[in-house]
């Protein structure tokens, strides 16, 4: 028998959509993507969400000929995009199949990184570390862009603050715009997109609390709980697809 914690868990990442739970489910990416993009700065001092940042490393690394960091910038930008494309294929793989899983599927593989990542970190030479480091946050990072654009027509990115910010201020100078000329189409603000907006900011900036103070204390060790609420959050999806797979009677 299902409890509720675990019905809301399944409608959060399941394949049937409403407004309610893409929003949730953007609210818990975005506050994970601030949690590794602070701890990546921390750790390797890069933001491992701005690819626009990342970009222009790049430019000046090559100008200046720093071929170390220039690699750093490059293999961020590549992981970044190979996120987006595995995102892709593993969601069109069970959509093209029909399964519910499959946005839990992808949610399960970011768990399952993010754990051994998180389990492992410490154990790579030095020299190794920040490009392993830069390759996985990246990866992660481009896998829940791509992943947060199949949930119906939600208009954000999870590492993307400076679009939403510009949505919050385009928002309030629609409220602010007086309307004294008359007129069919009168200048109306969202303020429920505002508001939604405005979350997604907020936990982001949160997230990034968290993970510099998460960093410091334990290292990377601390993205243990956040890898294992990922899992979570996938398992009840993905269990019946195996389970419906395998024949068997599906209780979950």
């Amino acid at each position: 028998m299902a409890t509720p914690v675990a019905g809301y868990l399944a409608l959060v990442s399941g394949a049937r959509r409403i407004p309610r739970y893409d929003r949730h489910l953007a609210f818990l990416l975005i506050l994970v993507a601030g949690m590794l993009n602070s701890a990546g700065f921390v750790a390797v001092a890069l933001y491992t969400s701005h690819m626009t940042g990342l970009t222009a490393t790049m430019a000046d690394h090559l100008v200046d000929r720093d071929v170390e960091l220039l690699s750093i910038s490059a293999v961020g930008l590549g992981a970044f995009v190979l996120g987006g494309i595995w995102c892709a294929l593993l969601f069109n793989w069970g959509r093209r199949r029909g399964l519910g899983g499959r946005f839990a599927n992808v949610l399960a593989f970011e768990g399952l990184l993010i754990l051994g990542f998180s389990l492992s970190a410490e154990t790579f030479r030095d020299d190794h570390r920040d490009l392993v480091s830069v390759g996985v946050l990246c990866f992660t990072m481009g896998l829940q862009n791509a992943l947060i654009t199949k949930v119906g027509d939600f208009p954000v990115r999870t590492t993307h603050v400076t679009g939403m910010i510009t949505d919050i201020a385009i928002e309030l100078g629609k409220m602010a715009y007086p309307n004294r000329t008359p007129g069919p189409d009168p200048v109306r603000g969202d303020p429920e997109k505002l508001r939604v907006l405005a979350t997604l900011v907020g936990l982001f900036f949160l997230g990034g609390v968290a993970g510099t103070l998460g960093y410091l204390a334990v290292g990377f060790a601390f993205l243990v709980p956040i890898a294992v609420l990922l899992l979570v959050l996938a398992f009840r999806p993905v269990a019946r697809d195996v389970a419906r797979r395998r024949g068997a009677r599906v209780f979950l």
